[in-house]
């Protein structure tokens, strides 16, 4: 059964990357979330996709030049919707902490944003965070930055790594080639290019961003490992439709 992975929570239908677009995926009972990491100038883990907070709160500048206290300044729902207005950015342990509160038990990823700045240790507070107790669900580490994800190996060999990537004539050769890797977070456009390749491929492929329903029944037609969605409760519905028709076809 393909898998479905909340993107940065249910980010479609909540402030992304929030406690409140977890907790909604947890409410679905969604296959999978994705959530995306950045680090503050005093060291601590916050949940964030982009490398500033101009996009996705009332504030400006970079993260790594703010403080976790003026981080928890700001607002992170308000620019989505007033009902979530004073959302705030939290922190990865806030993040772990509810998802164990709410008992969560499916996979989780996190993607250490580190393509844009290779944050110092960021590798060692995440797995620090990650083994700190033991939670309920199950952890997927990923990364574009190759290096972030030998690191991360390094320290904990154990924990599935998953590379994201845009895709690039070399990149299926390669993938084979770097055991470190179990899963291949690939850009849907650059999957349907080079499906029959990736098919070779002895790695779980998890496409993103899928948001159609015409996208996201491809993926199920091709028994894809998973996929990335902004609207994780559409595609659990249809993933219901799919099977109830595969049923059908297979009783006639």
């Amino acid at each position: 059964m393909t898998k479905i992975f909340a993107h940065r929570g249910s980010k479609g239908t909540h402030p992304e990357n929030t406690l409140a677009a977890f907790a909604e995926s947890v409410r679905i009972d969604v296959d999978g979330i994705e959530l995306d990491v950045q680090v503050t100038k005093d060291g601590q883990v916050v949940v964030l996709h982009d490398e500033t907070i101009n996009r996705t709160t009332n504030g400006k500048g970079r993260v790594i030049d703010q403080t976790l206290r003026e981080l928890k300044a700001v607002d992170a729902g308000g620019w989505f919707s007033l009902h979530y207005e004073h959302e705030p950015i939290p922190t990865l342990a806030e993040v772990l902490d509810l998802l164990a509160e709410l008992k969560y038990q499916e996979i989780l990823t996190i993607e250490l944003k580190t393509d844009q700045i290779d944050y110092p240790q960021i590798e060692e507070k995440v797995v620090q965070l990650t083994h700190a107790k033991n939670w309920p669900f199950t952890v997927t580490y990923s990364s574009f930055n190759l290096l972030t994800l030998q690191r991360l190996h390094e320290i904990d060999p154990v924990t599935p790594k998953a590379w994201v990537t845009i895709g690039s004539v070399v990149t299926v050769a390669f993938a084979n080639y770097f055991t470190v890797i179990n899963r291949i977070d690939a850009n849907f456009a650059w999957f349907i290019q080079s499906e029959l390749e990736l098919a070779d491929l002895d790695k779980d492929v998890c496409p993103f961003t899928v948001n159609s329903e015409p996208e996201m029944w491809m993926c199920f037609e091709r028994h894809v490992y998973g996929f990335h969605t902004d609207y994780p409760e559409q595609a659990l519905a249809l993933r219901k439709r799919y099977e109830r028709e595969q049923l059908s076809i297979a009783s006639v």
